[in-house]
Order: C-alpha cells, then sequence, then structure tokens
C-alpha cells in the first residue's frame, strides 16, 4: 500500500500530509517556546522528510521521462508546495531567517509554476478522480498559507502578504461560485471532504492577520464570515464523518486499484 502511494501520481502528494499536521500542530502548541530546544529538534524531525520528499517530487517533474510536471499535475501537488510554505513559517518563529527565506522561496517558485501548469490545463495533465475533487480547494490553501508564512519572515503582513491574501479570495470566489465542480463527488461522503478543512482554516488565519493590519470594518466582516464558516465546515465534517467511520479505507480507493492483484473485497 505505501508503495503503491509513493508511486501514484495523486498519492505521493498525501505524504506530505503528515508533516503538514505536525508542524502546524508544533506552531501552535503552547507549551513548546519556539526558540527552545525540544521545537527546535522537533522541526527538524517534521522538516527533513519534507525535504526529502521535495527531492523526490520537484526532481522528477524535470528530469524523469513520464513523471514531467504536464504529465502528473494535479490539485494534490499544491501540498508539496504547503510543506515548504508551513516549515518556512515555523523556522521563521524561531528567528531563522536565511532557511526560512529558503523554504518559502522553495515553495513559492514551485507553486508558481505548478499554479500555471494547472491553469492551462495541458493534455494529459487532467487525471484527477471525481472523488477527489475536494482538493480544488488546495488552490487557495497554498497562496494563503504563503501570506502567513511572508508576515512571519516580515514582521507584518505587508504587501506581498496581501497580494497573496487578494489570490487566494480569489481563487476561493471562484470555487464557491461553481458548486457543479462538486457535485458528483458530494453525492456519497468520502474521507476526501476533508480536504475542504484546512484550505477554509489557513484562509480565514489569514483574513485575521489582514484585519488586524486593515483595521477596517469590511476586513473584519470578512474575517467573521470566513471564521464562521471554517468553523461550520469542520463541524459538519465532524457530524459526517462520525455517521459514515466504515469509509475510511474504501475499496474502492483508486490509489489501492492501482496495485497488481487487489481487488475489492465483496460484502
Amino acid at each position: 500500500m505505501v508503495k503503491a502511494e509513493f508511486v501514484h501520481h495523486v498519492g505521493v502528494n498525501y505524504l506530505f500530509a503528515p508533516w503538514i499536521s505536525w508542524l502546524l500542530l508544533l506552531q501552535s502548541a503552547p507549551f513548546v517556546a519556539p526558540k527552545s530546544i525540544s521545537y527546535l529538534v522537533l522541526w527538524w524531525v517534521f522538516v527533513l522528510p519534507v525535504l526529502l520528499l521535495d527531492v523526490k517530487i520537484y526532481g522528477q517533474w524535470f528530469t524523469k521521462g513520464k513523471r514531467f510536471l504536464t504529465a502528473v499535475a494535479n490539485p494534490t501537488s499544491h501540498m508539496s508546495v504547503i510543506g515548504n510554505l508551513v516549515g518556512s513559517r515555523a523556522a521563521a518563529e524561531m528567528g531563522w531567517q536565511e532557511i526560512s527565506v529558503c523554504l518559502f522561496s522553495l515553495g513559492i517558485i514551485h507553486y508558481l509554476v505548478l499554479f500555471v501548469t494547472l491553469y492551462q490545463r495541458l493534455s494529459g495533465s487532467d487525471r484527477l478522480p471525481v472523488m477527489l475533487r475536494p482538493v480544488f480547494f488546495l488552490f487557495f490553501a497554498a497562496p494563503s498559507m504563503a501570506s502567513l508564512a511572508w508576515d512571519s519572515i516580515s514582521g507584518t503582513f505587508d504587501i506581498a502578504s496581501k497580494m497573496l491574501f487578494f489570490l487566494s479570495l480569489f481563487l476561493f470566489t471562484s470555487l464557491v461560485c461553481r458548486p457543479t465542480l462538486f457535485k458528483k463527488s458530494m453525492k456519497r461522503y468520502n474521507v476526501a471532504w476533508w480536504a475542504y478543512s484546512f484550505p477554509m482554516t489557513i484562509l480565514a488565519l489569514a483574513s485575521a492577520e489582514y484585519a488586524q493590519e486593515v483595521k477596517g470594518e469590511i476586513a473584519h466582516a470578512l474575517k467573521l464570515i470566513l471564521s464562521v464558516l471554517s468553523v461550520l465546515v469542520i463541524l459538519g465534517l465532524f457530524l459526517f464523518t462520525a455517521l459514515n467511520t466504515k469509509s475510511f479505507l474504501p475499496d474502492h480507493d483508486p490509489i489501492l486499484l492501482s496495485l497488481p492483484h487487489h481487488s475489492p473485497r465483496t460484502a
């Protein structure tokens, strides 16, 4: 199963998810100070796998035959970018400016290339199963995370952070105005629905930083709307997940079906 995930053009991007989650937990943990030894050690433990996966993912994009970006690009590829941006923000909190800028530049440059590739919809790049369409929300998760990362690097929500936030807000609006895109994937509960939660939360956090910087009524109203929407989405996902616990590892998982001798179980 791990091997199938590693060689799958969609599944390999999910290998970033645990490290992203742990880096976010590290930044939010109230009992671990950013400049403490434990924070430093945990940061390295969580970032090194991200860097190794970067070498695997980014390296194959421009060196390996059938693994060119135009052939394997899909919305889940944004997770490779987000991993670098989360690590960059955590490094900035420790005061490691050079490492933070290094990770930020690595993430943002590849995001620009990925964004343009997905925007053009080149032939052969649209290989995402219908059940995974909720991951389209990752389109605005990456610039939202980038705005927060640059905010930590520069020490203020400056013009660059605002530009990234406005881009994420535009992409979010573009997606919610096209509900038919997610119609088929929403007919039956799938664990892929959780792809809605992280982007919404990061966008809400970015809006909070923006409202704190601008201090205007519209900015605060936007922060309130996105924060409430984020909470409602997470509560709804908890409810649907509790009612569908048997759907965590479905037999029709497209990644498992790529195994040579795998066949769905029958009830």
